[in-house]
């Protein structure tokens, strides 16, 4: 006992020890979760002012400013943090990456990055953006800010120096290349790391570095408050603070830098491609690929995290062409005649000519694309930010828009006879006039919440019906001619926005949050056909289902490829690709299979 209370008077003397002796620090905020006018608004503003009075040397605010990532929400929070009085380093969060309006563009333009370096006395504080982007998936740090880390890091830690690492997420297994991040921090004196997220202590260790998640501002029950972090480098002790708004700073956690805590290691899987089939890597990029891949009979096309749209070889992954843009690119390029046209979170659409990649022609919208365009007989269909159009791709004509959505769009659309289907963030379902843009009807679940909306499946569409899921966690199928809900089934299935169909219409398949795929008849009334495991484990990643060739193939989190047999319904194998998500399958003439990972590569797949 006399230990205990020997042990937490050191941890409060840390906090009132002034800056000689190398004694380092921070006030942290995290997952604030601030929308105008709502409780936690009035919260930041106390907590802000009660920092303003402290004698920190820097403020961290890592990660979950708003809920939706709005620019009205980044643009209040701003205002607030601007504020604070000490030195400032922000970095979002999921909230501001999976559901932003700009596509992640505003966040930079309001604080000039989505990551940051600093020095106070021989501490380097390094943080960084890590995810995900613009859909649902475990975090990721982009390939180029990995590179960015190593350089940095290397140029500004000298003997005797130390690092401090920060990012929204832990270093643990929910972020999907952590282990090449921890590769990279593991080369110098780490002394540990800090994240958010969970809005939750915990103290953990991962390969040897220690980690430490914080509070967040609301932590329920009404208790509000903040984190303080001091960082003894002569003593290499580190104190964590929990600072309630209005009461003293109690003590956390107080750890010796390099301490051993409870490891947690990833379990290794092996896996073998059996003989019929072919999975080969085929790209492997400098950036972090979040499209999906366009196909023809000679090149692959995609967008990077630099902003980059490249064609290559595909046989040989060969660079063709590349082209520029001033923002990460999320939609697939669309391949129609002599042209690959461009959807860009730069608020364009951009006509590429298909054989050099120069500028043919280019449109500026009103708000960031971010959907996957299908084009049919000539024609473009592609949804934006708050409108739908259709384009003579040719003619570079715009041959109608609807203008009546009150979000962004995600997903491709379903062009089939007289209809175009899709889903928005404003949480319906719509069907659309090919001809003329007007609307046949439109559909929602009940819910006001965007974040349950229909924004990121690919509907399974067929004669009469539609069927979709969406992160309600509930299939629904509707009648295709008026609009009418048909069914909806909430169940232990847990769909979320994993969708494919079969070759003949018959059957829906969905892919679950507990990586399994279900089948369910696309009839009048749901009747649930078979289930199989895919292995994956807890599973979100909005990668689209597909059956080709007899064969159905599926997509995890986790960069994993599992195939099922379409008529035995047997899992025939499981392939690592890599350790991101599988943004989705594209097939070409020949029968050849595309699929693209977060983390810069592109695969192959024959039989």
């Amino acid at each position: 006992m006399k230990k205990r209370w020997s042990f937490l008077l050191l941890a409060m003397l840390a906090w009132s020890l002034v800056m000689q002796g190398g004694v380092v620090k921070l006030a942290i905020l995290s997952d604030v979760h601030v929308t105008p006018g709502n409780a936690n608004e009035g919260k930041l503003r106390e907590a802000v002012a009660e920092i303003n009075a402290t004698d920190v040397d820097a403020v961290m605010m890592t990660g979950d400013l708003t809920n939706e990532g709005s620019d009205e929400q980044l643009r209040n929070i701003k205002g607030i943090l601007d504020g604070i009085s000490h030195p400032l380093y922000v970095i979002p969060g999921n909230h501001e990456n999976n559901w932003s309006q700009s596509a992640c563009k505003t966040f930079n333009d309001l604080w000039g990055n989505d990551r940051f370096v600093f020095t106070v006395d021989n501490l380097v504080v390094v943080g960084m953006n890590c995810g995900p982007f613009m859909k649902m998936g475990d975090g990721h740090i982009k390939q180029e800010d990995l590179l960015w880390l190593d350089s940095t890091l290397t140029a500004m830690v000298k003997p005797g120096m130390q690092v401090l690492s920060v990012n929204h997420y832990p270093i643990l297994d929910d972020l999907d290349n952590y282990r090449a991040y921890v590769d990279i921090l593991k080369k110098y004196p780490v002394v540990t790391h800090q994240c958010g997220h969970y809005h939750t202590w915990r103290l953990y260790e991962t390969d040897g570095i220690n980690g430490v998640m914080v509070r967040a501002l609301d932590m329920g029950g009404g208790n509000y408050g903040y984190t303080l972090m001091t960082i003894d480098l002569d003593r290499q002790w580190i104190y964590v603070y929990n600072k309630v708004i209005g009461k003293a700073p109690e003590v956390m956690f107080a750890y010796r830098i390099n301490q051993e805590f409870d490891k947690t290691e990833s379990p290794q899987e092996s896996c073998q491609v059996p003989a019929g089939f072919d999975v080969r890597r085929i790209v492997a990029d400098n950036a972090s690929i979040f499209t999906r891949v366009g196909v023809d009979d000679k090149n692959l096309y995609y967008g990077n995290s630099l902003g980059y749209c490249k064609a290559v070889d595909k046989q040989s992954g060969a660079l063709r062409w590349q082209f520029k843009t001033d923002a990460m690119l999320f939609s697939r390029p669309a391949v129609s005649g002599k042209f690959v046209i461009l959807p860009t979170s730069d608020k364009r659409l951009v006509w590429l000519d298909k054989k050099s990649g120069k500028l043919s022609w280019q449109y500026l919208a009103d708000g960031p694309y971010v959907a996957d365009g299908v084009v049919a007989g000539g024609i473009l269909y592609q949804g934006g930010y708050k409108t739908f159009q259709a384009w003579d791709v040719k003619r570079h004509r715009l041959l109608w828009r609807y203008d009546s959505i009150n979000n962004y769009c995600q997903a491709a659309p379903v062009v089939d006879g007289a209809d175009v289907i899709f889903g928005a963030w404003d949480t319906y379902l719509r069907s659309l006039d090919r001809r003329n843009g007007s609307l046949n009807w439109q559909w929602n679940n009940g819910k006001n919440v965007n974040l349950y909306s229909p924004g990121n499946v690919v509907p399974v569409v067929t004669s009469d019906h539609v069927v979709i899921v969406a992160p309600d966690r509930v299939t629904t199928a509707i009648d295709r001619k008026s609009g009418v809900q048909l069914w909806r089934e909430k169940n232990d299935n847990k769909v979320r926005e994993s969708l494919g169909r079969s070759v003949d219409g018959k059957v829906a398949y969905a892919k679950t949050m507990d990586g399994e795929l279900v089948a369910m008849s696309t009839g009048d009334n749901y009747q649930e056909l078979w289930k199989v495991d895919l292995g994956f484990g807890y599973e979100h990643a909005p990668c689209i289902v597909l059956e080709h060739d007899g064969y159905i193939y599926c997509g995890s989190r986790r960069g994993v490829l599992a195939v099922v047999n379409a008529a035995t319904h047997e899992l025939v194998f499981t392939y690592r690709l890599g350790s991101s998500e599988v943004n989705g399958f594209d097939v070409d003439e020949r029968g050849y299979i595309y699929c693209s990972l977060i983390e810069g590569t592109i695969w192959r797949i024959h039989r």
